[in-house]
């Protein structure tokens, strides 16, 4: 049995975090560089381009809201890493001491004023490996996120309008242009963690099922054609990709979430296994 020091880990995903929340995807930044769309949308991503040079240059954070803190684990069932939760409430703890401190209880409002504890999802797969993917999740964007229980009779019709739909409704409050992250399958809380883990794909990676990809093609279409535009200044760039991810579901169930991520996408990995 592999054994993973916790001491390791923590420091890894220490300066993981803290590149994270500084410097964000820089696919993203490249995109909004190059962009040519409507005047003022242009204008606004030549804008949000400088400020993430800005932030990478002078080592400030690129975004004001630095997130709620998540980690996606990938653990192998003959791995051993005692002290592993441990290692991520410190990695947080440490990475996130200088920055806005944005984590309260859901009821008493009360600040915890360490910006933990963090959102960690946890996926048991065969072998021995360790891999940790860390995503900063803004308030303005996940409070835009959607779920859709549809009829199975819905259909691929169902989904796209569902997932315009949530882009709509929720896109000019999302900071845009977008990555959109779809999940399709499962139960209510699968297809939540699905269109969450859509986000962590490389920007405008399609799927490796075709006929997701197309759907993937069909939606970013669809959104695009929205006109709400970077910075919701109209044009043809609401969104800069679309993400699925499925799973299997029940017969009688067609669950489809949707989670908009704003301009600053801010994750990373690390394979623990390989090092």
């Amino acid at each position: 049995m592999k054994v993973y020091d916790a001491e390791e880990i923590r420091k890894r995903l220490t300066a993981l975090v803290e590149k994270c929340l500084i410097v964000p995807d820089r696919d993203v930044t490249s995109r909004l560089e190059t962009l040519d769309d409507a005047p003022l949308a242009t204008t606004a991503a030549r804008l949000i381009a400088e400020n993430n040079r800005i932030a990478e240059r002078e080592r400030v954070y690129c975004c004001q809201d630095t997130g709620q803190a998540m980690f996606f684990v990938r653990l192998g069932d003959g791995a051993r890493a005692e002290g592993l939760r441990a290692a991520i409430d410190g990695a947080t703890l440490d990475a996130y001491a200088a920055a806005r401190k944005s984590v309260a209880d859901p009821l008493t409002r009360e600040n915890t004023h360490t910006n933990t504890p963090p959102i960690i999802q946890t996926e048991l797969v065969s072998g021995d490996g360790l891999e940790i993917t860390f995503l900063a999740k803004g308030a303005g964007s996940e409070n835009m996120a959607r779920l859709y229980m549809l009829k199975p009779a819905d259909g691929k019709d169902g989904i796209v309008r569902s997932v315009v739909d949530a882009a709509e409704r929720g896109g000019r409050n999302a900071c845009p242009p977008l990555v959109v992250g779809v999940g399709i399958g499962g139960v209510a809380e699968t297809a939540c963690a699905l269109a969450k883990k859509a986000l962590l794909r490389k920007l405008g990676t399609p799927s490796a099922r075709a006929d997701a990809a197309e759907l993937e093609r069909e939606l970013l279409d669809r959104i695009n054609a929205l006109g709400i535009g970077v910075a919701a200044f109209g044009g043809n760039t609401t969104a800069l990709a679309v993400h699925i991810e499925t799973a299997p579901t029940h017969i009688g169930m067609l669950p489809v979430a949707v989670n908009l991520q704003c301009h600053s996408v801010r994750h990373g990995s690390i394979d623990f296994g390989e090092l």
